[in-house]
């Protein structure tokens, strides 16, 4: 039993002449006590189960005896056979990933990630103390005891190892709710905590949302070329100032025939001003390309937005012989989905792209995330 259970249990029992008051509070308290380690027990078997799931998979596919009859269509086919809700292809995706992504759990069962021979001894190596090679790897029962599936989940869409720990320390330090986490994923703390002078700060500031031109555009766009300078923060500001600073370089990263117009373009829609991040002309394709910048994951609104400066530029900028304009958002993330029912509909040819920051110096991060370690 919980040890606080424990005290409570013995708190409750042992007092003598209470009163009324003190036995409300206590049955409130108890309440309380064991519905949170109840919920965690929960969590704990939730996250577990997932991984054996993706074991399950894994060992099948590598040595089950007719799994060559379903081949490719196993998962889907393992859904319908299994028809229990919750137990679906979505989760089974999942759960292999988590097997894949997560071998460490496997010290809970005593068992080795079964498509890595060599995991044996990544897990002696855990149970004796962590090597230089796998600081960087979460002990099974932190992640177990700290994190829930839903926190898990929203880690593994991270492809960086190195990545996946610094949300997996920052997500436990900082004991953010899954929307929190999810929401500093969305805005690179990553990246930003790899470029700022001072990641320390920048993590402690965090307080717990008919023409069809073939423009060649490269995606995701890779703005390494920015060499944004060291601050504690970066915005969209940033990026955008940078782009200006670097402007050339970024209008080769566009691609051939763009001629920078103007920035911050003011636009006046039913007696309110609104401002275009950046403008600029395409001489092949004759037509202007509206920029809209921003610091965070895809969200349908910025698309309408866009959708609206272009419609006014069509409108009421459009010159004898140009093309209708072209609207591109740049964001830190995008789900292709989300983006197709977005745009449908829509006459004004969108494109949604994705920006990178220039990588992280690693070894400033590695140190930094020890450091983080040290102090939890």
């Amino acid at each position: 039993m919980d040890s606080t259970l424990k005290n409570l249990a013995k708190a409750g029992i042992s007092k003598e002449n209470s009163t009324f008051e003190e036995l409300s509070n206590s049955i409130v308290n108890i309440h309380q006590q064991t519905q949170t380690s109840a919920l965690k027990a929960v969590n704990q078997m939730f996250t577990l189960r997932n991984w054996l799931i993706g074991c399950y998979i894994v060992e099948y596919e590598q040595n089950g005896k007719d799994r060559a009859v379903y081949g490719d269509k196993l998962l889907k086919k393992l859904e319908e056979r299994v028809q229990t809700k919750g137990l679906n292809l979505t989760l089974f995706k999942l759960a292999r990933n988590f097997y894949f992504l997560y071998p460490q759990i496997g010290t809970i069962f005593n068992i080795s990630n079964l498509n890595n021979d060599s995991s044996h001894l990544i897990f002696n190596d855990l149970e004796k103390g962590a090597t230089p090679s796998h600081q960087f790897m979460t002990p099974a029962n932190t992640l177990l005891t700290k994190l829930s599936f839903s926190h898990i989940r929203e880690i593994m869409t991270q492809d960086d190892s190195i990545a996946r720990f610094f949300y997996e320390t920052e997500c436990i330090k900082g004991t953010w709710s899954v929307k929190e986490l999810r929401r500093q994923i969305a805005t690179n703390l990553y990246f930003r905590s790899g470029m700022s002078k001072n990641p320390q700060k920048l993590i402690e500031s965090i307080k717990p949302e008919t023409f069809t031109p073939a423009l060649a555009i490269r995606q995701p766009f890779t703005l390494e070329f920015l060499g944004l300078n060291a601050k504690e923060s970066i915005d969209e500001k940033d990026l955008e100032n940078a782009l200006i600073k670097h402007l050339q370089d970024f209008i080769l990263e566009l691609g051939k025939g763009f001629c920078f117009e103007e920035r911050h373009k003011r636009i006046l829609i039913d007696d309110e001003y609104y401002f275009a991040d950046l403008v600029f002309y395409n001489r092949i394709l004759h037509c202007n390309v509206i920029f809209e910048l921003k610091n965070d994951s895809f969200k349908h609104e910025y698309l309408g937005q866009l959708n609206a400066y272009v419609s006014y530029y069509k409108e009421n900028e459009m010159q004898d012989g140009d093309n209708p304009p072209i609207g591109i958002l740049l964001c830190t993330q995008k789900g292709k989905k989300m983006v197709e029912y977005a745009i449908a509909g829509m006459d004004n040819k969108l494109f949604v792209s994705t920006y990178m920051l220039q990588l992280p110096d690693k070894t400033t991060l590695e140190k930094f995330l020890l450091d983080e370690m040290r102090n939890k």
